[in-house]
């Protein structure tokens, strides 16, 4: 007999479109198969060959959780740099990292969680060192890079899947799981939709995750946008991830639904396609899914389209066809070009605020460096374990020779006496060891466990000199001699076992709490005051003995880290102060920041430097803004956390090796009273970001030095069809080769609704050498001058004069010119045919806009405690009107005015028990003709989604 060969699958088959090898896999999945695809730990199918799958590998700005891996800047340092080249290759190296990675240990996922795209919007949201800009054009056009670097340039197959994160309007971590960002619709199209749409439009983006919060009054995880929006912007198949735990909170926390069969059945439908919940534990959301089919919630047809848009991830990463994937061998890891391109990106992230003259520094300089940042090379919560580390004094060091810096990091060094007279101790140790956390990889570091093989501190007369950190807002660290800083392990007791603060849970700060003639240690991580106990120092018990005390401690200053910085800085030509933020403390995912100010430990050492040495520079190394006064002081610089090499680069900066390229990509504000709340999302009506802020900023966006000048001309434009073409030259008319930021921005002259005072259409980064020119030629498609008109519930392009800026940034305007564009003109609301939705309006005050449903639909309601006012402009009444009604729920009051005079109508509706969707349509009489201003008052929690007129 002739054997055959075993019949090939069409999901096996390379040569059919991946459609076709889907439908076929899919028929050929049971439905409990296929409801175990729907959690973010896929198990393997045997029968079938198909291996375990997991969503979600972090990877911001390197390989993250995984252990060793090329850290790169964090990504608003990569936002600095303007340069979508540069990050695109970031973004490749990165890959090829995962990829590599991927080959030794398969725990590393290649469906990418990265990049973020959320806006940097209010510079005191904890995660600001996550997002790339305040503006929607340069966060899109740094994602679009980063993401087609991940995903590779190969026609089919995918190096890694990007996924972008968090849809949809998150910039705040203080109730991040329960509050409602308020987005009026010209916010929600004009700015935070359109850093996603722009990078998903661009193809090289495989899904989104929705944030934890609500907006609008409906969680994300059931928003309607993704739907509505998001899946009609591209014609790949996009994957959407859960964030975890998010499944549950829409029970748990937001109280959104009554049981998880409805919220997991309610996510499903809304677009969600991969739960991330209860760690790897999937038992618990496929329980869920089961549940919501038995009650007729789901149907497998909805199953079905969640698994396709698994499966076409999937395919695209070339797992179905290992002999295809021209990624499967990328070994690429740690290699001399991630080291070079690291250093790179450090090198382009750093922005020069000001400078006298000082900058460059002459190579016999004779340095004193000092602060609480310069001997450190920080990392945050999404970074990978550093393979090489370059502070900025071992990068100095290596520059200008060691015997020509002189170093105080500036610390209180200090120690704490007990009541019973003996001193905190930190006892010899042989099993110190040097491994950073979570250096083996993990793939939720938050479950990382603090070391208890080293010693409990106890109590001697002499004690330990600990050196203390005061981080503001009176977050303390205390360090040991050997580096390790104290912390507390699950046992409760104190060591100094870490390497760096760090961790989900920081377990390494405290707080010094005023207690008679001394004080208490409160450690913040336990949220428990310190004792001495007779087998060590330790955290009280949870629930303590009757009468048990905390220790009392007399805190007994050695030396205040002033001293130390006037003890060096005298001498010096030059005195390099480095300050800033610990990415895990006051600012970072869970914790916003309390103010803009630098901490007061931080001013105070900055003041000792300038008071001793009027040639202070200031290197500021954060993760966000500062509002910092540095008018007396000879130079300024700002970089993010800089990665791997960020010491390097920054001498390499300071010794004028290379010039400063980096621009600021979102506003530096002069104090907390130019912020709005941090929960108030209205750009437009608060007046926020460049885009708005009418106030004078500390440092503009886009606003970054040189050690060259470069002159601008020659400015052109001209419009052709659906293009408008600009042209300029930029000449570098110093004596330095140096890159150039050029920034093209517009704005409407004369408009009839609040446009940006300026808004950025573009920009290039252009390398000159001395005297050097280059025409730069831009092609603006004319869809960029559009607004969303609410009148028409669509975008439209307002004809009329739009000046054209170009310079150095938004405010180092260099060259002007007008252009006038044809468009659509205005027209009147027209109400009688439409109504007014109630979030359609002009201008608002005390409002919030809540979910008209669980589904769909806006309504507003205003605020708690306020009174709200709505405006909409120019509704047409035509020959006229006789009644008004508005559709309600719940209980308040409604008045209706026309331009700001008499009170025409009024509705007022007592508590009736029903739900906030119980809608109930009211009328009322009215005359009025042409077109006038409506004026809407609302008082009390009633919901208003409509209203109409006829008559």
């Amino acid at each position: 007999m002739t054997a055959h060969p075993p019949h090939t699958p069409p999901f096996r088959d390379p040569h059919l479109p991946f459609a076709k090898r889907i439908d076929d896999l899919l028929s050929r999945l049971t439905l409990d198969e296929k409801t175990g695809f729907l959690h973010q730990f896929t198990p393997p199918v045997e029968r079938l060959g198909i291996a375990a799958f997991r969503t979600g590998q972090e990877a911001l700005h390197g390989v993250a959780w995984m252990g060793p891996a090329t850290v790169f800047p964090q990504a608003v340092g990569l936002g600095a740099t303007w340069n979508t080249d540069l990050v695109r290759r970031v973004g490749e190296a990165v890959s090829k990292e995962v990829r590599a990675m991927r080959a030794r240990d398969d725990r590393v996922g290649l469906n990418i969680w990265a990049p973020t795209v959320n806006l940097l919007r209010h510079p005191l949201w904890g995660r600001n060192e996550e997002g790339y800009s305040e503006d929607p054009k340069l966060t899109s056009a740094i994602a679009t890079a980063y993401t087609r670097g991940l995903r590779g340039d190969h026609p089919t197959y995918w190096r890694t899947a990007p996924v972008l994160k968090h849809w949809l309007a998150h910039n705040n971590e203080t109730d991040r799981a329960t509050s409602s960002s308020s987005v009026r619709p010209r916010v929600l199209h004009e700015y935070d939709l359109r850093a996603f749409r722009e990078a998903v439009e661009a193809g090289a983006v495989a899904g989104v995750m929705p944030a934890y919060n609500l907006v609008n009054g409906r969680p994300n995880h059931v928003s309607p946008h993704l739907r509505e929006h998001l899946r009609t912007w591209t014609d790949e198949e996009l994957l959407v991830c859960s964030d975890a735990g998010a499944p549950s909170n829409l029970v748990d926390h937001e109280h959104y639904f009554d049981t998880h069969e409805e919220a997991t059945a309610a996510s499903l439908r809304a677009g969600v396609d991969s739960f991330t919940d209860h760690g790897t534990d999937s038992s618990r959301m496929i329980a869920r899914i089961q549940g919501a089919l038995e009650q007729g919630l789901l149907t497998e047809a909805e199953i079905d389209t969640a698994v396709r848009r698994q499966l076409s991830v999937r395919f695209r990463l070339g797992e179905f066809d290992p002999e295809h994937d021209p990624h499967a061998d990328v070994r690429d890891f740690d290699t001399p070009e991630h080291r070079a391109l690291a250093l790179e990106a450090a090198e382009q992230a750093i922005v020069l605020l000001r400078n006298d003259g000082v900058l460059p520094l002459a190579p016999d300089t004779r340095l004193a460096v000092v602060g609480l940042l310069a001997d450190e090379c920080k990392l945050d919560w999404y970074s990978g374990t550093l393979i090489h580390r370059s502070t900025p004094l071992e990068g100095l060091y290596e520059r200008f020779g060691a015997e020509r810096v002189q170093f105080a990091e500036g610390v209180d060094r200090v120690r704490l006496r007990t009541s019973a007279g003996t001193f905190l101790h930190v006892p010899a140790s042989e099993n110190g060891g040097d491994e950073a956390r979570g250096a083996e990889g993990a793939l939720d570091p938050a479950l990382l466990a603090g070391r208890t093989d080293l010693p409990p501190l106890t109590t001697d007369a002499t004690g330990t000199e600990f050196a203390m950190i005061d981080w503001g807002e009176g977050v303390r660290t205390l360090r040991a001699p050997d580096g390790r800083y104290l912390s507390v392990a699950e046992d409760g007791y104190l060591r100094a076992s870490a390497d760096q603060p760090g961790g989900w849970v920081v377990q390494e700060t405290f707080r010094l709490e005023q207690h008679g003639s001394g004080h208490l240690l409160g450690h913040i991580g336990t949220g428990r005051h310190v004792t001495v106990a007779a087998d060590g120092v330790k955290v009280a018990d949870e629930n303590p003995e009757p009468g048990a005390e905390p220790e009392t401690f007399e805190l007994v200053i050695v030396e205040r880290g002033e001293d130390a910085v006037t003890r060096v800085t005298a001498g010096a030509d030059v005195v390099l102060v480095v300050a800033g933020n610990d990415p895990h403390i006051n600012g970072r995912e869970t914790e916003d920041r309390a103010s803009l100010r630098l901490p007061a430990h931080q001013e105070r050492l900055l003041r000792a430097a300038r008071a001793a040495n009027a040639r202070t520079v200031l290197a500021l190394v954060s993760a966000y803004p500062y509002a910092v006064d540095t008018s007396d002081l000879a130079a300024a610089l700002w970089t993010a956390h800089g990665g791997q090499a960020a010491g390097t680069a920054l001498a390499r900066v300071l010794a004028g090796d290379v010039s400063p390229t980096g621009r600021l990509p979102q506003t530096w504000y002069e104090s907390d009273a130019d912020l709005p709340g941090l929960l108030d999302y209205d750009v437009i009506g608060s007046r926020q970001t460049y885009l708005y802020f009418e106030g004078t900023p500390l440092f503009p966006f886009g606003h970054g030095l040189s050690y060259t000048t470069f002159s601008y001309g020659d400015l052109t434009s001209r419009v052709t069809e659906e293009v408008l073409h600009v042209s300029f030259t930029i000449t570098n008319t110093g004596d330095v080769t140096a890159d150039e930021v050029a920034q093209l921005y517009t704005r409407a002259i004369d408009p009839a609704l609040p446009r940006p005072r300026r808004e950025l259409l573009t920009h290039r980064r252009v390398t000159l050498a001395p005297g050097a020119e280059a025409e730069l030629s831009f092609e603006v498609p004319l869809r960029a001058f559009e607004f969303w008109d609410v009148a028409q519930g669509r975008w439209r392009l307002e004809p009329g004069p739009y000046e054209l800026l170009a310079g150095a940034s938004s405010e180092d305007v260099r060259l002007r010119t007008t252009v006038v564009l044809d468009g659509e003109p205005g027209a009147p609301r027209p109400v009688l045919r439409r109504g007014l939705d109630a979030a359609d309006f002009d201008e608002q005050s005390g409002v919030e806009i809540v979910d008209r449903t669980r589904t769909a639909g806006d309504a507003v309601t205003a605020a708690e405690g306020r009174t709200g006012e709505l405006v909409y402009r120019d509704c047409d009444f035509g020959d006229g009107v006789t009644e008004v009604t508005v559709t309600v729920a719940g209980a308040g009051s409604a008045e209706l005015s026309l331009d700001g005079g008499a009170v025409l109508a009024t509705w007022e509706v007592t508590e009736s028990g029903s739900g906030p969707y119980d809608y109930t349509v009211l009328g009322a009489g009215i005359a009025a003709e042409g077109v006038r201003d409506v004026r809407l008052r609302l008082r009390g929690p009633l919901r208003l989604a409509h209203v109409g007129f006829s008559g």
